[in-house]
């Protein structure tokens, strides 16, 4: 059996059993809260259990690392939605420690991408067309500085409420225990003075 045949294999199970009652909820987030945080497979059920959030709480939007690196790309469209169409009113960055995308080097994803079949005619075509492919692949050093420069991205944003919190945390994908790199309390309170 393969993954999408045990997935539905067991989805159909899931559905007769009626298991899907104890997650029913509606599409507004209790704590008026969306998180932006990593895709990371240890982050999965450990993040949520370790800030006590249950099905429906928060939003949570997920990539690699969580970096918002476009003030107009589909991460920052998907906070503003939240904020405005879906009652959210504080935004959460949270980051931790031993991601994948730390000292990322575009060089090598460009050489698995050639090894696992892109041809080097394909990078060429978008290299020309004015696509900086190592800029787009390059991660980061410091996880503290890209989880301050994400919020900055999003708390300086033209189109974001104002006084909106925007946090920012890192959290340990090992124990859970959370630390506090921005309190986007205390910014939202300086800047409505």
């Amino acid at each position: 059996m393969n993954n999408i045949e045990s997935i539905l294999s067991f989805n159909k199970k899931f559905v007769e059993d009626k298991e899907y009652e104890a997650y029913l909820t509606d599409r507004f987030p209790d704590k008026r809260m969306v998180i932006v945080t990593c895709m990371d497979t240890r982050l999965t059920e450990l993040l949520p259990k370790a800030m006590n959030l249950r099905n429906g709480d928060v939003k949570i939007i997920k990539n690699a690392g969580a970096i918002v690196t476009q003030p107009f790309g589909n991460i920052m469209r998907s906070i503003l939605i939240a904020l405005y169409e879906l009652n959210a009113a504080e935004v959460l960055i949270i980051g931790h420690h031993k991601c994948g995308m730390t000292g990322l080097n575009p060089d090598i994803v460009l050489s698995h991408m050639t090894e696992r079949g892109i041809e080097d005619s394909t990078i060429e075509t978008l290299t020309n067309a004015g696509f900086n492919l190592h800029r787009w692949l390059t991660g980061f050093d410091s996880v503290r500085e890209s989880v301050e420069n994400s919020v900055r991205i999003v708390h300086n944003h033209p189109l974001l409420p104002p006084g909106t919190p925007v946090h920012g945390m890192i959290v340990d994908p090992e124990t859970g225990a959370l630390e506090l790199v921005v309190d986007g309390y205390a910014a939202a309170s300086e800047a409505a003075v």
